[in-house]
């Protein structure tokens, strides 16, 4: 089946079922490979992206919820002047260690400072539940609250 498909401001066609988590969609049906299957179970969220502006977990969203919604994944997160804004605080703050969460983590982080931008530090802690094997998580947060707006030595 034929599907239309809006990700990163661009319309795209997929030959894909209605039921085809969208991560599959991304990595296989489009060659977007920046999001990351990790858990398939919307634990990990390293499969995150934004769908209409809203955090997803893709590997457990079928391609027919999606709808006329735009997605948003990690390859076009750098024009987005938030998501610009969060690149630079994680390369400032040198958050990656093995890199494979990150994506998930920067799409997370974006999603809460596009919904509010000014979030205080028990916002950042409720919203950035993705998994990070690496244990970056101090400087995920002093890098999401910076941008904030709430210091970086805030942990």
């Amino acid at each position: 089946m034929t599907v239309k498909l809006t990700v990163n401001g661009r319309v795209r066609e997929v030959d894909a079922a209605p039921d085809t988590p969208l991560l599959w969609v991304l990595r296989d049906n489009l060659e977007m490979t920046g999001t990351k299957y990790g858990c398939g179970l919307a634990q990990c969220g390293a499969c995150s992206v934004m769908v209409g502006g809203r955090l997803v977990r893709s590997c457990v969203t079928p391609l027919d919820s999606v709808g006329e919604a735009e997605v948003t994944t990690i390859e076009a997160i750098g024009t987005d002047p938030v998501g610009e804004k969060v690149v630079a605080a994680w390369v400032k703050h040198q958050v990656p260690q093995c890199g494979y969460c990150q994506s998930g983590q920067v799409m997370a982080a974006t999603a809460l400072l596009k919904a509010n931008s000014h979030p205080g530090p028990e916002d950042v802690e409720a919203a950035m539940v993705n998994l990070c094997r690496c244990g970056t998580y101090n400087f995920i947060k002093a890098a999401v609250n910076e941008v904030a707006g709430n210091g970086e030595d805030v942990l």
